[in-house]
């Protein structure tokens, strides 16, 4: 009996098996047949050339135009070069010292795979591997896998060849016995499905068009349906753990904070905040994300929840991925508050609490006394960075959890302070300001509840960005800095921003205080598209003593970035907010949070180094007062490259929810069950967070349905087991955390 567990080497022969395992580590008939084609190809339809993408490996259908040898110049041997084309455009492919070329003809067609790289401005493939067809216009009836009117093209590499994989696809499934099928029979009915074996029959060797798109229809929502069945599980969990209610308590700190406002809050800080309210009232545990654009007031939301579990008698946390961050929360949170956070000390209003900053360089004494105020509950609110997490920290009543910019914290990192102690489970208030696709929302956070603040308090000013192209116009450069000097007479501050701290080309010069695994892998494929190899990024280092000695001579330039002192950092900060600074040369430990609204003016240094969320959360930092920002992007990137693309969009709006929308468009989805975490690959093959936004809505929907009826999926055991293939123990961790 031949399933999805066999091992293939029986099935396709041991050197196909290796092959198979070594390069794309594929080993049972399962992981193959899972290895879905990229595309399809139809006979006498040749590829479309002009969407190539340069370091992508791609197998192409096309004719050959013409061939040509040539002597190698510097040593013995020759070159081949042969030009293949799809209509009006063509590719180049370069062979060495190939021996036999009968099968090179001008007017043949055959599939070429192989890595597109650049030479000389041009689109090529070097030495691929290729599979030339008969020129009797009959060609591809000498192959069984090309037999039909549509051929699939797979993934490949460059030792294995897409045509390699369809033999031996065709070899399994000639051989598949009928696969058992996991999804249960009234849901097939409900939404018109095949059965397993079908889909996974017609998704490889496709009649026609409607055979694969029917078939990936139902492999898309056995993948959607599995991560959601896994997210309605975990809830359901949640919802058993009890934790600390916090209900409204009349004529508390909460009333007296709000009847204090100098302003009045949104609709939508109004809104987020009763549903808050709502669920700190309960004995289950809170889990909302609260989302919203660069300056959409999330901290009152945030500090609103904290004095709500402060009237109850509890404490709240405030966790910020950097130093710098956790001391402008604190020196935030303390202004807002007033005589309302200055329990204790001489002028405190009668309801007073204490809001205690913890971090882990604090001076010995000051963060024994913080220590002890947290233990004790004295600090009803205490803000610090992962030093909280530390075993040593023993709070004396934690209510509330809220985790700001959460995607900067590790899932370990978050959830550690959350589950440590023993009995109730704190709620947890998750804010981020780079707003998430609706798709990547019910994928990732499917799990809680999702709060979105889409105004704009009043009086945020308007911020345009330009692209300074550098490269092409070098002339626009000093222009910048004539910008940055007349924001500057007219009483404002700026900000220049750089990729990294020194001026190497060595990767530990880049501020890793600033960046997490997932910015890490962003930053790997930035690098990756360089071709050629990129200059060195501009450094704080070099780009400040140029501008002091140069363009900006005169001004007051100061310098932050994650190497500095804790101590030095925070003065910088301060001097900066205080206005005795006219420009701050900062990495992106500014990206978050710093709030000072007389700066008006960003320089981007390097800008195509960044993502297009990063961009956003960069240039949010200037045009928060009344006069209008300025934002400008300095590149040489060159004109329709990836990179200009991606500035050319941050440029095009400052709606940060359509920016997330374009970032997802413009690199790849990624993991979203977190590979990055777990270093193996994903259980995701076909699901789309772009394509698929419907299928996951209503995977949703029946995951909550099923779940709610058979918590455990003990009546549904293919189900069970379809989520253990496709959302393994760690990524179920991981949605659990995330």
């Amino acid at each position: 009996m031949t399933d999805l567990d066999s091992q293939l080497e029986p099935l396709v022969g041991k050197r196909s098996a290796k092959a198979l395992a070594e390069h794309l580590d594929l080993n049972t008939v399962g992981e193959l047949l899972r290895h879905y084609p990229r595309r399809y190809g139809e006979r006498g339809k040749l590829t479309d050339l002009s969407k190539l993408t340069l370091g992508e490996h791609v197998t192409v259908l096309a004719e050959i135009r013409s061939v040509n040898s040539r002597p190698m110049r510097q040593r013995r041997g020759t070159i081949m070069d042969v030009v293949i084309g799809s209509g009006s455009h063509r590719l180049s492919c370069t062979f060495f010292n190939r021996r036999f070329q009968g099968d090179l003809v001008a007017g043949r067609t055959g599939l070429f795979s192989g890595k597109v790289t650049a030479f000389r401005g041009k689109l090529q493939l070097n030495q691929p591997d290729m599979m030339i067809f008969k020129g009797d216009g009959d060609e591809l009836d000498e192959l069984d896998e090309f037999a039909g009117a549509i051929f699939p093209i797979y993934p490949a590499t460059t030792k294995l060849a897409s045509w390699q994989v369809a033999r031996c696809v065709r070899q399994v499934l000639n051989v598949l016995d009928e696969p058992t099928d996991p999804m249960p029979l009234e849901v097939l009915a409900e939404r018109g499905l095949p059965a397993l074996g079908g889909a996974l029959h017609d998704i490889h060797l496709p009649k026609t068009d409607r055979d694969w798109r029917t078939a990936r229809e139902r492999l898309v929502w056995d993948e959607a349906l599995a991560v959601q069945l896994a997210l309605a599980q975990r809830r359901q969990s949640a919802l058993l753990r009890p934790a600390p209610a916090c209900p409204p308590a009349a004529g508390g700190i909460y009333d007296t904070f709000d009847a204090r406002l100098p302003f009045e809050l949104t609709q939508g800080q109004r809104e987020v905040g009763e549903a808050i309210s709502l669920d700190l009232s309960v004995e289950h545990p809170m889990n909302r994300l609260v989302q919203g654009d660069v300056g959409a007031g999330k901290t009152i939301v945030a500090l609103r929840a904290m004095l709500r579990v402060v009237d109850a008698g509890r404490q709240a946390a405030m966790l910020a991925p950097t130093e710098v961050l956790a001391a402008q929360h604190a020196r935030t949170l303390r202004a807002l508050l007033g005589p309302l956070g200055d329990a204790g000390e001489l002028g405190a209003a009668d309801q007073a609490t204490k809001v205690t900053l913890l971090t882990g360089s604090l001076p010995a004494k000051v963060r024994k006394q913080a220590l002890l105020d947290v233990m004790t509950g004295e600090a009803g609110i205490v803000v610090g960075t992962h030093a909280l997490i530390q075993d040593k920290v023993q709070f004396h009543d934690l209510g509330l959890l809220v985790v700001d910019e959460q995607h900067r914290f590790g899932v370990e990192q978050r959830d550690a302070l959350r589950t440590r102690d023993s009995g109730t489970t704190p709620h947890l208030l998750v804010m981020t300001a780079t707003p998430i696709p609706r798709t990547v929302a019910m994928t990732v956070y499917g799990d809680l509840e999702i709060s979105a603040l889409r105004e704009l308090p009043l009086g945020r000013s308007p911020i345009s960005t330009t692209v300074v192209p550098a490269g092409e116009k070098p002339a626009w450069l000093p222009r910048v800095w004539e910008r940055v000097r007349e924001e500057v007479s007219g009483g404002h501050q700026a900000f220049v921003v750089c990729p990294r701290i020194g001026g190497t080309d060595d990767l530990d010069e880049l501020d890793f205080e600033t960046m997490n695994e997932a910015e890490l892998q962003a930053l790997d494929d930035v690098l990756a598209e360089d071709e050629p190899k990129k200059r060195p990024a501009m450094g704080v280092e070099e780009v400040a003593p140029m501008l002091v000695d140069g363009p900006l001579a005169g001004l007051r330039i100061g310098v932050l970035h994650g190497r500095l002192p804790s101590d030095e950092k925070d003065a910088v900060m301060r001097s900066f907010a205080l206005g005795q600074l006219d420009v701050l040369v900062a990495t992106t430990v500014v990206e978050v949070g710093v709030d000072v609204p007389n700066a008006t003016a960003m320089v981007i240094m390097d800008a195509d180094r960044f993502g297009l969320s990063q961009l956003h959360q960069l240039r949010g930092r200037v045009g928060r007062g009344s006069a209008p920002g300025v934002c400008l992007l300095v590149t040489e990137a060159p004109a329709a490259s990836p990179a200009r693309v991606r500035l050319d969009a941050a440029a095009s709006t400052t709606d940060g929810f359509e920016l997330a929308r374009m970032d997802l468009e413009l690199r790849r989805e990624g993991d979203v069950l977190g590979a990055s975490q777990s270093g193996r690959n994903s259980g995701l093959r076909l699901l789309s967070l772009l394509r698929d936004e419907r299928t996951i809505a209503d995977a949703r929907d029946t995951a909550w349905r099923l779940v709610a009826a058979d918590p455990f999926l003990e009546q549904h055991p293919g189900l069970a087991g379809m989520v253990a293939e496709i959302v393994d123990e760690d990524r179920a961790e991981y949605l659990e955390k995330a």
